[in-house]
């Protein structure tokens, strides 16, 4: 379930040349805050998957919503709670 939210959401991604030391811009429509930048597109891609998963995880111990993506949700996901 996680791994096909992952997929759906990056299927999504939008891509852009910035003038920037890290040139390639991303992010995912519709997911606040999920963006990342990176030398090329490639890069800016795994660095955007890493920021997903970073996303997904405090919004989980937070409680908060976690939007569709591609026909796909994480609404069965067992939230997490901070040991903290």
């Amino acid at each position: 379930m996680l791994v096909e939210y992952i997929h759906a959401a990056l299927a999504k991604a939008r891509f852009e040349k910035i003038e920037d030391s890290e040139p390639v811009y991303g992010e995912i429509p519709g997911l606040r805050g999920v963006w990342a930048t990176g030398k090329n597109r490639e890069t800016c891609r795994r660095n955007l998957a890493a920021v997903l998963d970073g996303w997904i995880i405090v919004r989980l111990r937070k409680g908060l919503d976690i939007p569709k993506v591609g026909g796909k949700s994480l609404t069965h996901a067992t939230r997490l709670t901070a040991n903290v």
